[in-house]
Formats: C-alpha cells, sequence, structure tokens
C-alpha cells in the first residue's frame, strides 16, 4: 500500500507546524503534497519519512520510536528515519523520505529526497562468489542484503522450488481466506533478480556440498564452485504414513504451488478435515470457514497450542474456532483416510472433500549432514551463523544459533525470524561480525484474532495473562521467574515495546 492510497490525516506539513508542538521523541502525523506523512523528532533532529509499512500497509505513526528508526506496529518491521531504509524484515523495500526545512520555530516538509546509492564494497577479504542453498524466506533476504550492501560479485541462489520466493505466511492466511489474490505471494517480480544480477535458479535442488572443494554438486553432476556458501534449506512438512495420505484431495500447504492447489479445492469443497491443530493447521481452520467449508480439525492433544500458548489460551482458540462453527476431534488420530472420508483411532468417520495435514515440519538438515557439518536438532552455528566448515554459514528454518537472551542454543521456524537471519548471515559473509541477537517474533491471524509473540520459550512453569483474552491483554511466558516471551493480543504498540525489554535486557543500544 502506497501513501497515496491511504486517507490523509492531520495538519499539511508543508503549510509547517510548530517545533515546539512537535516533543522529543514524539511523531506526528501529517501529509505533504497528496502522501501521508510521518514527522518525528530526536533532539534537535526532526525526520520525514513515508507514513506506511512497506510491508503490509501499518500505520508507522503507531509504531515505536527507538533511536533515530521507527517501527511498525504490526509485524515489527524496522526502518530508519534518516534514510528510510528498511533495517529489519519483514519489509524489504524503504519508506520515501521528506527534506525537512525549519525556519525559526516553524519546521516545513518540502520535496521527497533522493538518497545516494550505496556504494560498492572494497574488494579486500571479500569472497568472489557467494551461492545459496534454498529460495524461501532466509534465501531471499540473504540475496537482497548482498546487493543492498554494495557487494559486486556472483550471487547464485539455488531453490528447489519451482516458483520464485513467496510471502509464505500469505498462504495460509489472506490467500487461502480469499481476502488477497495470488499476484500477492511473489516478493519479487522476476525481473527484480535480473535488474539485481542475482541468479535465481529454480527447480534445482543441489545434491551434494564438497568442503573440501568448495563447491555445491547438483543433482545433473554440475558443480558451482563457492567463496562463501550460505545453507537456507528450510524446512519440510511432516508426512503422515497412513492409508490414503496419498490420495489426491489431501494437501500439505509450504510452498505457492500447495497454496494454489488448495485454494482451487476449498471452491469446490463443502466439508473439509484438517488434521493438526498447529498454527497453520488453525490458521488453514480459519481460512477455510471464511469461504463456508465445514471443518473438523483432528488432533492428539487435549488442549489445541497448549505446548506453545498455555491451557488458558489455547482454551480460549479453540472455543473461538468452535464459536466459528469447527468441529474439533482431540485427544484422538487419523488412522486411514478415504475418497470422501477421514477414520479417526476411536473408529468415528469424517465427511471430507478435501484433507488438509498440519502435523509440523522438520528441518532439511540432510545436506548439512553429509557433508559433516555439526548438527545439533538442526544445523549449529556460532553467534555470527558461521557452521563448523569454513567458509559456510546457515540461516532460516534449519539454523540453531546461540540466543542471549534464554541463554541457550534455539531453533526458530518463523518468516520473519528466517529473514532476519538470512539478512545477518549475508552483512558476516561480506565481513561484518556483527552476532545475531534479534528478538524472535512471529504472528498469527484467525478470524478477528490477531496475535503477536515475541521471545521464545521453548518451556515455561508459569503464564501470567494479564488484560481479557476476548478484548486485549498481554500473556507472559516465564521459566524460574525470567520472563523469555509474551503473546500480545490485540496489543500492537505494547508488542514493540516488549521486544524493546528483551532488547535491553541483552544489552542491545
Amino acid at each position: 500500500m502506497s501513501g497515496s492510497e491511504t486517507p490523509l490525516e492531520g495538519p499539511d506539513l508543508s503549510k509547517g507546524v510548530p517545533f515546539a508542538d512537535l516533543a522529543d521523541g514524539a511523531m506526528l502525523l501529517g501529509h505533504a503534497a497528496g502522501e501521508a506523512v510521518l514527522l518525528a523528532r530526536r533532539g534537535e533532529a526532526v525526520f520525514a519519512t513515508g507514513a506506511v509499512c512497506t510491508h503490509y500497509g501499518g500505520p508507522l505513526n503507531e509504531g515505536l520510536l527507538v533511536g533515530e528508526t521507527v517501527r511498525c506496529p504490526w509485524h515489527h518491521a524496522c526502518f530508519s528515519l534518516r534514510t528510510g531504509a528498511p533495517l529489519r524484515p519483514p519489509a524489504l523495500d524503504p519508506v520515501d523520505c521528506f527534506v525537512v526545512e525549519r525556519v525559526g520555530e516553524t519546521v516545513f516538509v518540502r520535496e521527497k529526497r533522493e538518497i545516494a546509492a550505496r556504494p560498492k564494497l572494497a574488494a579486500r577479504d571479500l569472497p568472489e562468489s557467494v551461492v545459496i542453498v534454498g529460495g524461501g524466506a532466509a534465501g531471499n533476504a540473504a540475496a537482497e542484503m548482498l546487493r543492498r550492501e554494495g557487494f559486486g560479485g556472483r550471487v547464485l541462489m539455488l531453490s528447489a522450488d519451482v516458483t520464485r520466493p513467496v510471502d509464505r505466511p500469505n498462504l495460509s492466511k489472506g490467500f487461502l481466506s480469499g481476502a488477497a489474490d495470488a499476484a500477492s505471494n511473489p516478493l519479487r517480480p522476476a525481473a527484480f533478480y535480473a535488474e539485481h544480477a542475482i541468479e535465481l535458479r529454480l527447480d534445482s535442488p543441489v545434491k551434494a556440498i564438497d568442503v573440501a572443494g568448495r563447491a555445491v554438486e547438483m543433482e545433473d553432476g554440475t558443480r558451482h564452485p563457492y567463496g562463501a556458501l550460505l545453507l537456507a534449506t528450510g524446512a519440510t512438512p511432516i508426512r503422515l504414513d497412513l492409508p490414503g495420505a496419498d490420495l489426491p484431495h489431501v494437501h500439505y500447504l509450504r510452498s505457492q504451488i500447495d497454496g494454489e492447489a488448495l485454494v482451487g479445492a476449498a471452491k469446490a469443497a463443502k466439508r473439509a478435515v484438517v488434521i493438526g491443530a498447529s498454527f497453520i493447521g488453525l490458521e488453514v481452520a480459519a481460512s477455510l470457514r471464511a469461504r463456508g467449508v465445514a471443518v473438523d480439525v483432528v488432533a492428539p492433544e487435549a488442549v489445541p497450542m497448549e505446548k506453545v500458548l498455555g491451557r488458558e489460551v489455547g482454551t480460549f482458540i479453540q472455543a473461538l474456532h468452535e464459536k466459528h462453527g469447527v468441529t474439533f476431534h482431540l485427544e484422538t488420530i487419523a488412522v486411514a483416510i478415504d475418497a470422501d472420508r477421514v477414520t479417526l483411532k476411536s473408529g468415528e468417520t469424517l465427511e471430507a472433500d478435501m484433507v488438509v495435514i498440519g502435523v509440523g515440519v522438520r528441518p532439511a538438515i540432510d545436506l548439512a549432514k553429509d557433508a559433516g557439518l555439526a548438527i545439533d536438532r538442526g544445523v549449529t552455528v556460532d553467534e555470527f551463523l558461521q557452521t563448523s566448515a569454513p567458509g559456510i554459514w546457515a540461516a532460516g528454518d534449519i539454523a540453531r544459533w546461540p540466543d542471549p537472551l534464554s541463554v541457550q542454543a534455539i531453533r526458530v521456524e518463523h518468516w520473519v525470524v528466517a529473514e532476519r537471519l538470512g539478512q545477518a548471515a549475508a552483512r558476516n559473509i561480506l565481513g561484518a561480525r556483527d552476532r545475531f541477537e534479534a528478538v524472535p517474533f512471529f504472528w498469527t491471524e484467525q478470524y478477528d484474532l490477531a496475535i503477536a509473540y515475541i521471545g521464545h520459550a521453548e518451556t515455561f512453569d508459569e503464564v501470567r495473562i494479564d488484560g481479557a483474552l476476548e478484548a486485549d491483554a498481554t500473556v507472559s511466558y516465564s521459566l524460574g521467574g525470567k520472563r523469555l516471551a509474551v503473546a500480545e493480543f490485540h496489543r500492537d504498540l505494547a508488542g514493540l515495546k516488549a521486544e524493546r525489554a528483551f532488547e535491553e535486557i541483552m544489552g542491545a543500544p
């Protein structure tokens, strides 16, 4: 969404506003030349940028200023106030910057400001080429960051997918529900990769890594040498081994092709069975209900999402789905799938025109394992995202990195985290030596419920709820008295403040 598509609010900043009316650390939403503009003050400096996040159009004026940056309240993208640059995903594009002029005690917003291109990096100590294995969130973000940082060497992205990198969270949310069309899925048009000299090769799975020879080998025997290698192979859906699981009306959801098949099936289906009450399973259930499809959810746990969000929150989410017509079959499993029904362990049968299996994913680590890299329920990396092999980094769903907040190694399977890992790995490949200290973040949308989850609590022994889940609330997850994560229910600004509080605990400036 561009500023021109946003209803203009606030003062006309081109006509000026009193400097005294803008407190230090405050933001003001206004407009200039027909576009929404965010005015922000830091000390004596005043900045003017576009007011709309370039990710999903979030209102930046409702976000949080941190230093000379502004963070989006919806999905925690971060932009430089000085340059407009997107400093943190999920936003990949900058916001506009405007010239600010102070005349006496009045501040005026003038024309848009041209941002100087980043100069090319000096060739010293840089790899001649970077090969990226994987075309998902981490791989795409890394390729873009290499070019943004001025790297002029070869960038080759080898993707096993048959389509360009896509906005995977959209597949189970807006795209499946019908709120967004297929054009919203690709992260970039095909021309983008050519314009930025990113060699994107689709349907190109890598067979092996020659660590000593610093090359990757393809299925057809072709070899690609690398100066630096980034493994961003992601995760693959866990496939159930039960009779009928390979029937054509049984679906998984991971890729653009999966999403298109699921949407096509949903348009004709009357009844669906969703196997698994994970985030992906419940988002699919909500999206199918938006299309009027009757949904049964089958899962072995007693309370959906209890392991991640706690019993009370899980019970609330279950009740929300039931209010929208979803029927749950818990503490049981599916044992067989037929052309028009699913049989449960109890012998009960559920009618189904379509079946969606969402029981989790496994990190795609075979390539790394076969190459002899250190493995610990993922690919082990250090604080700079380097693996145990020289010249090889890992990012995204496969990477297990030392988390300074929980003081343990963690692996996180979420979109924004994967993008941030990819960008950090790219910078470190170019010699930045920046420790990865980003606070994990993800969001889920089910019906009119929006939850932002900040931090990472693999286990917890205390859950504290502040507020009412049905309205707005903060849910804190602690272990041994230490708060490790929070879930914000319709409290966007609180989510940003929680993220910042975690950063300050880790010593971030």
